[in-house]
């Protein structure tokens, strides 16, 4: 879902930006920001003399648009000049659990405030149901507020103040949720940190956010987290833990025992007790809806990390409506392989099980044996993850000797999803809701869903269509909107695209326009019902004798061969023709596809420019922790 990208857009609710945080690009107020009226403002399936489509109501009674998603789910239809939006509704009107006439936005943002009102609310409206399974523990609702309230008091109690960042470096855990809410409720500022991270990389984000407590994992997939960092900051002028990082005051290690200077887990829990209950609930109280909750670092595909802020608000207003569209609901067992440092395993993972009462079982990595054995034992419900997993899914010897009748939801997206993925889910799980998404860090990781009730071929061709109050815009090098079918950059403006870049004024202003825009850096085209199909990344198309060829639209293609599993394309020099593609493909088991066969098929299904000149086969494609694949590590192998 997430592309988890390099690019932004500002607040929500016209208020002065939180300090560091550039200004550039704030076009209105009104909490949707960038001036866009709010979803019940937007008339039902007009088009208006702005170029925007709006979307139908969810009660059946739209018009152009519908008929894709079974009934009223035509928000975000394309009109002339290259526009889409969701202001006024978008959920399926048909399917099982279909969205109905339930209202087009939730408004999470109104109905909570914050990440502490709602952490605070799930334990009281689900108190006895199961909230988190991580091993042999389980915590029910009322057990997980209790333990976030407590992390919550020892931040207090170590002098972390509103607005402060605290850095969250550890897998997926039960720690992880209570360690990064407890801060959050405390009035912080949440920065996750990527668990593939070495210890420079580490060092880096946590000196450019000024981060002032840090909660770490002692060993994970054999390394010593907290023996990394101290090799990468052990030099400097800090009087902390760590004298390269002078910000970072107490670095806490998830585990029982802590290195000199550090502190364990237990210790610092125990620092909270003296805390009053008051005193923790006044300050969540304290905290604004137009605060920032987190800043999510980019993945640093593109040059260094930079980090989006996002506010409480967007989070919940996003995630509200993302929990809508995708149909979680109370009861939902959710197995959650996507990474919570990134932002589908924290937003559109614990915040949306905190929202719909659904019950969190992270899973460290992904094992597709470990997943088999969970989705099994914990009558797993929900499984979102990139194509990679249920493909690995699928195709696994003894996936039969598990059941996996729970099975009903998958969102899926971060890289080409094939038809025949979609297909299979559906025919041979059974699963009734396969949905695909895209979004980008800067946008707090939603842009377009796919509805319940699409077909198979809208689901793995494109995204889906723009969330309510969202406005989609396709445009040329010049910036003007270019007409539907027209490929593009897909800029984005809404309530959801980021506050700025933390502390860089002049990365948010490369990425955001005057008018509030968002310059993603993605290529896509919107058809005519409003779906957009992202084509590649700006920086990832090549030119083929004077041609435009995009790698994402070539791996598509090639997907459809029945004896590859896996493939990506990357540009290479050529002298005649400038660049050409070369796919990098992982066969299925028992494929002898040879490199000749391949290149011969392709001329037959594409365009002679599209077709790669070089396959190498390899079992496996590089891929980051948020699946997607790792072009730079493919064009350094030639």
């Amino acid at each position: 879902m997430d592309r988890g990208g390099d690019d932004e857009h500002t607040g929500t609710n016209g208020s002065a930006p939180p300090a560091g945080v550039t200004a550039a690009g704030v076009t209105g107020g009104g909490a949707t920001g960038g001036g866009v009226p709010p979803a019940d403002e937007a008339p039902a399936g007009v088009a208006g003399g702005d170029g925007l489509a709006r979307g139908v109501r969810p009660d059946g009674e739209g018009g152009a648009g519908e008929a894709a998603a079974g009934g009223g789910a035509g928000a975000g239809e394309a009109a002339a000049g290259g526009f889409a939006s969701g202001f006024a509704g978008g959920f399926a009107g048909g399917g099982a659990g279909s969205g109905g006439g339930g209202p087009a936005d939730p408004r999470g943002d109104l109905r909570w405030g914050t990440v502490a009102a709602l952490v605070r609310d799930a334990a009281r409206r689900h108190a006895r149901r199961e909230a988190v399974v991580d091993g042999r523990t389980r915590l029910d609702y009322a057990q997980l507020g209790e333990r976030v309230e407590r992390a919550a008091a020892a931040c207090l109690a170590v002098g972390l103040e509103p607005g402060d960042r605290v850095a969250v470096w550890a897998p997926n855990t039960v720690d992880w949720i209570v360690s990064a809410l407890g801060a959050v409720t405390a009035g912080a500022v949440l920065v996750p940190l990527n668990t593939r991270f070495k210890g420079a990389e580490a060092a880096y984000v946590l000196r450019r956010s000024r981060a002032r407590l840090l909660f770490v994992t002692g060993t994970f997939l054999g390394t010593s987290y907290v023996a990394s960092l101290r090799r990468a900051a052990a030099e400097g002028t800090g009087s902390g833990p760590l004298p390269g990082l002078p910000h970072l005051e107490q670095v806490v290690v998830l585990a029982d025992d802590a290195p000199a200077d550090f502190r364990t887990w237990k210790d610092f829990l125990a620092a909270g007790d003296d805390v009053p209950a008051a005193a923790v609930r006044a300050r969540a109280d304290a905290i604004a809806p137009d605060a920032p909750s987190d800043i999510i670092f980019t993945s640093g595909t593109t040059g260094s990390p930079k980090g989006a802020v996002i506010t409480h608000a967007q989070t919940l207003r996003c995630y509200a409506v993302w929990s809508e569209l995708a149909g979680l609901r109370e009861g939902d067992r959710y197995l959650i392989v996507n990474p919570f440092f990134h932002t589908f395993g924290y937003k559109a993972g614990i915040i949306a099980c905190l929202m719909r009462g659904a019950t969190m079982v992270p899973q460290p990595v992904f094992n597709v044996d470990t997943v088999l054995a969970n989705i099994a034992a914990e009558r797993i419900s929900v499984l979102p993850g990139p194509p990679t997993l249920h493909q690995s899914l699928l195709d696994h010897p003894q996936r039969d000797h598990h059941d996996l009748s729970a099975l009903r939801l998958v969102v899926t997206g971060a890289a080409v999803v094939p038809l025949q993925l979609v297909e299979r889910l559906r025919a041979e799980l059974r699963i009734a809701t396969v949905l695909t998404a895209y979004g980008l860090s800067e946008a707090a990781g939603i842009v377009t869903m796919c509805r319940r009730g699409d077909p198979a071929e809208v689901i793995a061709a494109t995204s889906g269509r723009a969330i309510p109050g969202t406005e989609l815009r396709i445009t040329g090098p010049d910036g003007t909107a270019q007409d539907p079918g027209t490929p593009g950059e897909v800029w984005v403006r809404g309530h959801h695209v980021m506050r700025g870049y933390f502390e860089d004024p002049e990365g948010t202003a490369r990425t955001l326009t005057p008018e509030g825009w968002l310059r993603t850096g993605d290529v896509g085209v919107l058809d005519g019902g409003g779906n957009l199909r992202i084509t590649d990344r700006i920086k990832d198309m090549f030119i083929v004798g004077g041609f435009n060829a995009y790698p994402a639209e070539i791996e598509q293609l090639l997907g459809l061969h029945p004896d590859i599993a896996d493939v990506a394309v990357v540009g290479i020099p050529d002298p005649r023709l400038g660049e050409v593609g070369k796919a990098y493909a992982v066969r299925r088991p028992g494929s002898t596809l040879t490199a000749d066969d391949l290149i011969a098929w392709s001329r037959r299904e594409m365009a002679n420019y599209k077709v790669p000149r070089e396959v190498e086969f390899v079992p496996d494609l590089p891929r980051n922790a948020s699946g997607k694949v790792l072009k730079t590590e493919l064009r350094a192998r030639r």
